[in-house]
């Protein structure tokens, strides 16, 4: 194997609920209405896509750019006032990227990425947003453009995921995959049984070893 690849949000940062509470307080600020699936349905969705889901099936009453400049924006202020580092998560990475290249594969935004990156100081070369990207999670495009990046095949990277989308995004890109399921949202229990699972992201490099 040539390569580990790093989800973020659920992985190396607690941040799912705090983008599900920053995106309810929006959409109701904002006319929208709540529906018992739209958690899920946006774990791993790009920005384009879930700001347009926040209007198409939230009903938030703006444009999706606006949505999206203003979730993110929220998001950027939470992360100022506290960013939730999984404990364990900042040692893990350095030590997998002590023996090999590592990247982050997100579906957050490039500057929420870059918080934290800068907070943390962690050694990771290449990170990738699926802004960048024609879809986000499920779809393999953020893995696939990663491992570009870096330089190596799809097929000799481990992927660490802990959601149901982003399990079948890196398991779309032909990679090896590691499960941290998320507590707060577990993946489902037959994407699940097709990966390794780990207890904690601070079992990830005796797993590779």
């Amino acid at each position: 194997m040539d390569a580990v690849i790093f989800d973020l949000d659920g992985v190396l940062i607690d941040s799912e609920q705090v983008w599900d509470e920053v995106r309810q307080s929006f959409a109701a600020a904002h006319g929208g209405t709540w529906t018992p699936t739209a958690t899920r349905d946006m774990q791993g969705m790009s920005t384009p896509e879930w700001a347009e889901y926040l209007v198409s099936a939230v009903g938030v009453r703006l444009p999706a750019a606006e949505v999206s400049a203003g979730v993110i924006a929220a998001m950027e202020k939470a992360y100022a006032a506290h960013l939730p580092v999984i404990p364990g998560a900042v040692d893990a990475v350095r030590a997998v990227a002590s023996r090999f290249p590592v990247a982050i594969a997100s579906s957050a935004p490039a500057v929420l990425i870059r918080v934290f990156l800068d907070v943390t100081g962690l050694p990771v070369p290449v990170a990738v947003s699926s802004e960048e990207c024609a879809a986000g999670k499920p779809s393999p495009d953020v893995y696939l453009l990663a491992a570009s990046r870096l330089g190596v095949s799809p097929a000799s990277c481990y992927a660490v995921e802990d959601s149901t989308n982003g399990l079948k995004a890196a398991l779309a890109a032909g990679m090896t995959v590691l499960a941290v399921p998320n507590p707060h949202f577990p993946p489902a229990a037959e994407v699940l049984a097709q990966v390794r699972v780990l207890g904690s992201v601070s079992e990830l490099p005796d797993a590779l070893a």
